[in-house]
């Protein structure tokens, strides 16, 4: 075992009892991530490019520093006390909440155009989404290893932070094409993913390999495992699967996005009203 290995096995060893859903762990984090939205949507909500682009940077190298650790963690195991590198393929880093480590990096170098405007829609649609997701019932996101609870959290965490702050962000300007734009990376994401279950597969049936690879658990070879999803997939045809998986997401994204909507024409009559009675007071 060389030193590179005895590093990283040594923070696997740092282990936690399994956080719980709204436990201190789970609620600790939730508290970090509404203080740090709270402070960007704030302080930055009319930043210009440049800031936002330096914000987006940050939050990616976190995010990316992190996944590299828990990919080598998640390579390397104990067998009888001799370390071994055995990749665990379901934790590929190709799921819907992995999908800004490789958006990211192009809203934040892409010059301003069409593409870039739909990236950043997909963040504050589809990604915030699967963030809160997550934040809401973290249960199957928890283990024992004290780092990759933490990396998980952080991660989903800047999910939810991120797309919070594009929509602030963009609060004047929340529209069905502003929406729209972000079905289409969507597609691109899903149809990487399915095309990956297909053709990683078929590689590993060639080669005698049985671990799961279940990218977006969208794959016709392996269960779907995502809560009402997972009831669907048994009783129906693969193609018709798909299609509502897709629709579905759609749908909740949409959610999201024409939540944020009202949050905000309802902030506005809010500032209005108090607004038109402090005028009241002041003509009387």
């Amino acid at each position: 075992m060389n030193l590179f290995e005895k590093f990283f096995y040594a923070l696997d060893s740092i282990t936690m009892t399994r956080p719980t859903n709204y436990g201190w762990f789970h609620l600790m984090f939730v508290a970090i991530v509404i203080g740090l939205t709270t402070f960007l949507c704030i302080k930055f909500k009319d930043a210009d490019d440049k800031t936002v682009r330096r914000i987006v940077m940050i939050m990616w190298i976190v995010m990316a520093t992190l996944e590299v650790y828990k990919q080598i963690t998640f390579a390397i195991s104990d067998e009888d006390g001799v370390l071994a590198w055995d990749y665990a393929w379901y934790a590929f880093p190709y799921q819907l909440c992995s999908t800004p480590l490789y958006i990211l990096p192009f809203i934040a170098w892409l010059k301003d155009c069409r593409v870039r405007d739909c990236m950043i829609s997909y963040i504050a649609t589809f990604s915030l989404f699967g963030g809160l997701a997550v934040f809401c019932y973290p249960n199957d996101v928890f283990i024992g290893a004290t780092l990759i609870n933490f990396q998980t959290m952080i991660h989903h965490g800047i999910q939810v932070v991120l797309g919070i702050f594009f929509l602030v962000r963009a609060r004047r300007s929340l529209t069905f094409k502003r929406f729209s734009c972000a079905v289409p990376v969507f597609a691109v994401m899903v149809s990487i993913a399915i095309l990956l279950n297909l053709s990683v597969y078929a590689i590993f049936q060639a080669n005698g390999v049985t671990d799961d690879f279940n990218m977006f658990y969208i794959s016709p070879y392996f269960d779907c495992t995502l809560p009402v999803l997972s009831a669907i997939y048994p009783n129906v045809p693969y193609v018709v699967f798909a299609l509502l998986y897709i629709l579905g997401f759609c749908v909740v994204s949409a959610i999201v996005f024409y939540g944020a909507k009202g949050i905000v024409i309802l902030t506005d009559k809010i500032r209005d009203y108090v607004k038109f009675k402090k005028s009241q007071k002041v003509v009387h």
